[in-house]
């Protein structure tokens, strides 16, 4: 298979982009090129007078500094650039929808979380806070097979989300955020009907520091514990 001599990287771009050396005359799509394009330049597609857009992956990256004729190379010689007013509006081509009638609407069996979201299991989740309880956190969940979990069928099952750090860290920045956060992202996941949050009490991620941040409070569904808090 030959490799293009080319490549078009949005449909609107008034230019292409030269995957090889190409001589003058080449074809380019319906055109031919009309001087030398270094492997990697640009090729006019169309004509772009002078002072308009020249546009690749959809976006204006210059203007034309002279007319450029559909073939010509595209490059420094005849590119400026321009201080522009940047455009934060978005959804522009955004087009009206007629909804489904709600009571037309396909539905499926969930459960519905004290937050609007939905889930379509129902796991109580034992979360640690800290390696150091990640054994503990293993063991609650073991607690529960096939046999115990028999009695509750409308639990799909209990599970340990564990990891290796939590103690010896920094009180801040990312590392202690992105913790915290996949932390709060695993409490409050619409699949678990229920937490148990299991910290040892004298690592550096504290539960406490997590419920605060995060505006998450206990309840029936929801307890923590600290291993060194247990008589």
């Amino acid at each position: 298979m030959t490799a293009p001599l080319f490549v078009r990287l949005d449909a609107s771009d008034n230019v292409v982009t030269a995957t090889r050396p190409l001589e003058v005359g080449a074809e380019v799509e319906d055109i031919t090129s009309t001087a030398l394009i270094p492997s990697g330049h640009k090729i006019a597609t169309r004509a772009i007078a002078r002072g308009a857009e020249i546009r690749k992956y959809a976006q204006i990256i210059g203007y034309a500094s002279d007319d450029i004729a559909p073939g010509d190379h595209v490059h420094t010689h005849n590119t400026e650039f321009r201080n522009t007013d940047v455009e934060y509006e978005f959804g522009t081509d955004q087009r009206p929808v007629t909804m489904v009638p709600e009571a037309e609407r396909d539905t499926f069996m969930g459960f519905r979380r004290d937050n609007g979201r939905v889930g379509t299991r129902n796991y109580i989740a034992v979360v640690t806070s800290v390696n150091c309880s990640a054994t503990a956190a293993r063991r609650i969940a073991d607690a529960f097979g096939p046999d115990e979990l028999a009695e509750y069928p409308n639990v799909d099952g209990v599970v340990a989300f564990v990891h290796g750090t939590g103690c010896g860290m920094a009180g801040d920045g990312d590392g202690f955020e992105a913790l915290q956060r996949v932390m709060w992202g695993y409490a409050r996941h619409p699949n678990h009907a229920g937490v148990l949050m299991v910290g040892l009490g004298c690592e550096m991620n504290q539960i406490d520091w997590l419920l605060d941040a995060y505006g998450l409070k206990q309840g029936p569904l929801f307890h923590a514990m600290n291993i060194q808090g247990v008589a």
